[in-house]
């Protein structure tokens, strides 16, 4: 029998906890059974493993992080929208980076699976904070996946503490943000340019 109390939900959302703690990498049924102390066994009741475990850690941190960014640029727009959703982006990698990493590595299972409509949410409010810079339908690709990649690229480093200088890390992220500000509203102004695949 399963521990009373236990469900699927429970035990995914204490995975994704300790995944924080530890980091995905080092998550096992073992650990997670005895941090719910309960024998490994039971929780396969509940979840299919450690990959089924890691998928439902994805699922939450997507939706987690989509309603973090809606929240942040609510009523917001252009360069404001911008900054929130960095901002939330980033607070949301630095607290939960076990489940971040899980939302950037776990696999999907097929076209009905809730990972893709979680993706989609964070995706769609990224999509929300470009609006506001008119740029042509053409470059909306391009400007999400220069936003993903800097936001990404920031946080992710600065979890792993891979920044060793003196110099204020907020200020570096300001200071990277406002640059991006500067491209979008410049790449609106203009005409779209033609991208040379490198």
């Amino acid at each position: 029998m399963a521990r009373a109390g236990l469900t699927s939900a429970s035990v995914i959302a204490a995975g994704a906890e300790l995944a924080d703690e530890v980091g995905l990498d080092r998550l096992s049924m073992g650990l997670l059974a005895e941090r719910l102390g309960v024998k490994s066994p039971s929780l396969y009741k509940h979840v299919n493993g450690l990959a089924d475990l890691v998928h439902g850690i994805a699922v939450q941190a997507g939706h987690e992080l989509s309603a973090a960014l809606r929240d942040a640029t609510q009523g917001r727009a252009g360069s404001d929208a911008l900054y929130a959703a960095a901002q939330a982006f980033r607070a949301f990698v630095l607290k939960h980076p076990g489940q971040y990493a899980a939302g950037n590595n776990a696999p999907t299972n097929g076209p009905d699976d809730p990972l893709i409509a979680a993706r989609g949410k964070v995706l769609e409010s990224m999509k929300a904070v470009l609006r506001g810079y008119d740029l042509d339908p053409a470059q909306e690709i391009h400007a999400l996946r220069m936003l993903r990649s800097v936001m990404h690229g920031f946080a992710s480093l600065e979890a792993d503490g891979g920044f060793q200088f003196a110099t204020d890390i907020d200020e570096s992220y300001a200071w990277l943000i406002e640059f991006a500000d500067r491209s979008l509203r410049a790449t609106a102004a203009q005409p779209a340019p033609s991208v040379q695949k490198l």
